[in-house]
């Protein structure tokens, strides 16, 4: 009999932005199907309905999009296990929930947040750790009638069952076992009618055919209990592979607070999707592959027993090298559309081209272009001490005899002759009074991307 072929997912919950840790997530899952021509399903997990919104469902999708990172199955593409939001499968949990509770897998549990918290409490008090204690569990079938009778809300709880200890072979860590006495029964359904995340997610799962689940090792601890639901209800359970999460510098999680930037950010700020896959490809998944890489052939050398236990370090300047890559294979057409829209709008489209060819060489991010508007289109340039110094050092006449030179298109060969100097001594400071700055772009692409007029004033704020 031939294997069942290769279903990923991804199933975020989309309550803010697309972040790098989630987007690595997403992308090895979409390699984990292509390497054997699987299929690869977009979820959405919005049953938090509170915090989602279709504004933040659209940015996901249009992200993953941009990223290369395209699903077979899900939102707006066809398949046969929809639908893909959880909060239209309601009707697909109630039959299942209710199959649990008949045959006492699950049961109704009264018990308030307040009577939890006293109980986890008491539990941490005497050393215990904390876990449902049970208190609903014995609840006979006329106890629960009268108190649902009485108008009590209550949860649904699975039922651990005694005994038991769980094995699980995990991709990323391996063998797994976990003694289900310290699981304590969980909730499936919550007080308002709506399927708990244990639940709907290891449902989804299954019954979407999924046969790898890659997600972050904070997972790792649900397993247990999604593949008791799972077994409790006869379905078949996906392969589970928790990737170590991705830190900061400073040996955090990745977040806002140590300097991360969400996909969104990142290209606004004119990062290409090129640069982030093949960052992402190699934090946490060890390759043997230094050149810049499509998404196919990531697919063809991504390997799962290359995933890493450890934690993986986001490096911005791993970012930009990879950008940089990306950066050198551009012909002017494609670097004139990337850097373009960081140019003003009214600048001549002579000057733009020209523009773009004297600063790409100097150019990782996009946005770096705003940097160097001052000295390309006017405006007052922040000198730095040593520019400064070299300007100064000149002399006016030396400015004086330059910006006489200037024609209808500064020449650097014409300028060099009128200063009477060659060298370090005419290039340092000319780019001084030009840019501010020592070092920088090439002086002959970056005077033909000036307007003469800028230029001759330029030079002649130092003749005086």
């Amino acid at each position: 009999m031939d294997a069942a072929p290769v279903v990923t997912r991804f199933a975020p919950s989309p309550t803010g932005e697309l972040h790098l840790g989630n987007a690595r997530t997403a992308l090895f899952s979409l390699l984990l199907a292509r390497r054997s021509a699987g299929r690869f399903v977009l979820r959405v997990e919005d049953s938090d309905a509170a915090r989602t919104t279709p504004e933040h469902v659209a940015a996901l999708e249009r992200d993953l999009n941009w990223l290369g990172l395209e699903w077979d199955e899900g939102p707006g593409r066809s398949g046969a296990n929809g639908p893909y939001r959880q909060s239209e499968r309601g009707g697909i949990y109630a039959p299942l929930l209710e199959q649990l509770e008949r045959e006492a897998r699950a049961y109704p549990c009264f018990c308030s947040a307040a009577d939890l918290e006293l109980s986890r409490r008491a539990q941490l008090a005497s050393g215990r750790p904390p876990r449902y204690a049970g208190t609903c569990a014995a609840l006979d079938a006329g106890q629960r009638a009268a108190r649902l009778a009485a108008g009590a809300r209550a949860t649904l709880r699975f039922r651990i069952p005694a005994g038991r200890t769980l094995r699980f072979d995990d991709l990323v860590h391996g063998p797994q076992q976990m003694d289900c006495a310290h699981l304590g029964d969980f909730v499936i359904r919550r007080e308002d009618g709506t399927a708990a995340f244990f639940f709907a997610n290891a449902v989804d799962d299954s019954l979407m055919q999924v046969t790898q689940v890659l997600r972050g090792e904070d997972h790792l601890a649900n397993t247990p209990r999604q593949l008791l639901v799972l077994e409790a209800l006869r379905l078949r359970a996906p392969r589970y592979g928790h990737l170590p999460l991705l830190t900061g510098a400073d040996g955090t999680p990745l977040s806002k607070r140590n300097g991360a930037l969400s996909v969104r950010e990142l290209r606004a700020a004119g990062y290409a999707a090129l640069a982030i896959n093949n960052l992402l490809f190699r934090l946490g998944h060890s390759s043997g592959e230094h050149g810049s890489l499509a998404l196919a052939a990531m697919a063809e050398r991504f390997d799962p027993r290359h995933l890493q236990r450890a934690s993986a370090q986001f490096d911005p300047v791993q970012l930009r090298h990879w950008q940089g890559l990306w950066v050198r294979t551009l012909s002017p057409a494609a670097a004139l559309e990337w850097l373009g829209p960081f140019l003003p709008e009214d600048m001549p489209p002579a000057r733009r081209a020209s523009s773009v060819a004297a600063l790409l060489p100097n150019i990782v991010a996009a946005r770096e272009v705003a940097d160097w508007l001052p000295v390309l289109v006017g405006g007052e340039l922040q000198f730095d001490s040593e520019a400064r110094a070299a300007a100064s050092a000149a002399g006016a006449e030396f400015f004086r005899a330059m910006a006489a030179a200037v024609g209808e298109a500064p020449d650097l060969n014409a300028l060099r002759k009128a200063s009477g100097l060659k060298g370090a001594a005419f290039y340092m400071p000319l780019r001084a009074a030009l840019t501010g700055r020592l070092h920088g772009p090439e002086l002959a692409p970056l005077l033909r991307a000036m307007s003469p007029q800028l230029v001759r004033e330029r030079l002649a704020s130092w003749a005086r």
